[in-house]
């Protein structure tokens, strides 16, 4: 029990470190960190503190970068140092909670399980944020890919009564719903801070990368290079948008029988394991115990993990079908 002890003390480091990283990184001022985001630098009246050089150290490795875009998708206020410490932080819960179910339900309290237990949990619990992000950036994506095709009618109606196009889209950014609404809005302000209209809107589309929106951005800039009549042109993409996202909910709807068999054939065994371990814990002792051959005590656990797993994502991957 002392080793558990000993992990207790460590997640409650790491989280009073994570707590020290958010509150040095609130003292920031907003205005210089608004600047920050168009400038791409740090501004700091006293030399940068501890959560910026974390933020920095991160940033220059390619995968902090990757988890920064991420984070801008999700619309999540965080930088990519708190979200790291935001993972460490989960792996040290699962870390802990793992090492206290390993060795309660197996009955032995050696190191080797504690650490196997503390190890496996840890490690998939570290997951959690990128999940959570995951999922996040993937409805503001739909929702934004939704109100797409009207916010294209209205910038084609909007321009077509004599507005300029950023004119439409502050209309926009101050009538339509979120997300677009913040999008559109960041869109002119950044405009208003020295950036091109092309550069203002590939960044609208690595935040929100949509083959909609895309096709929206190609039209608008190929029709400020050579001319022609964008609202008749943005009516037009309004109308193939609609289109798309109607055939794409037709095929949500013929499809999702086959999604839900994925998450019940998935959950179902998980869900029955844990529930028989609750109920009867002698019956589910066995698998976890060292009394069966090394070989049977690795395999079967193991292997019907990476089983439920291939099946989740055969079955995801059969009922996406790409329009």
């Amino acid at each position: 029990m002392g080793a558990f002890f000993l992990i207790l003390i460590v997640f409650m480091v790491v989280m009073l470190g994570g707590v020290v990283l958010l509150i040095q990184r609130g003292r920031r001022s907003t205005v210089d960190e608004r600047l920050a985001n168009f400038s791409g630098a740090v501004a700091q009246a006293d030399g940068p503190d501890l959560g910026t050089r974390v933020d920095e150290a991160v940033m220059k490795t390619k995968r902090g970068a990757g988890i920064a875009r991420e984070l801008a998708k999700a619309d999540i206020k965080l930088t990519a140092g708190e979200f790291y410490s935001a993972k460490v932080a989960a792996a040290a819960v699962g870390a802990a909670f793992g090492g206290w179910f390993a060795t309660h339900l197996s009955g032995v309290h050696g190191p080797l399980m504690l650490l196997g237990g503390a190890l496996l949990l840890g490690i998939a619990a570290s997951f959690i944020p990128n999940i959570y992000v995951g999922v996040k950036a993937k409805r503001r994506v739909k929702s934004f890919n939704n109100q797409l095709a009207d916010t294209t009618a209205m910038l084609g109606a909007a321009i077509r009564s004599g507005s300029s196009f950023l004119q439409s889209m502050d209309l926009i950014s101050r009538e339509a719903n979120a997300p677009v609404a913040s999008e559109f809005k960041r869109v002119v302000q950044e405009v208003g801070l020295g950036l091109t209209t092309e550069a203002a809107l590939a960044n609208l589309y690595r935040r929100v990368p949509s083959d909609d929106l895309d096709l929206m951005i190609t039209a608008i800039n190929i029709q400020h290079e050579v001319g022609g009549n964008l609202a008749q042109i943005l009516e037009s993409i309004s109308f193939t948008i609609r289109e798309r996202v109607r055939i794409k909910g037709e095929i949500q709807t013929l499809t999702a029988q086959g999604r839900i068999s994925g998450y019940v054939i998935t959950g179902l065994p998980v869900g029955l394991a844990i529930m028989l371990t609750l109920i009867n814990p002698d019956y589910m002792h066995p698998i976890f115990t060292w009394g069966l051959p090394p070989q049977a005590w690795c395999c079967l656990p193991v292997t019907s993990g990476a089983m439920i797993i291939g099946g989740y994502f055969t079955i995801m991957k059969i009922v996406n079908i790409e329009i």
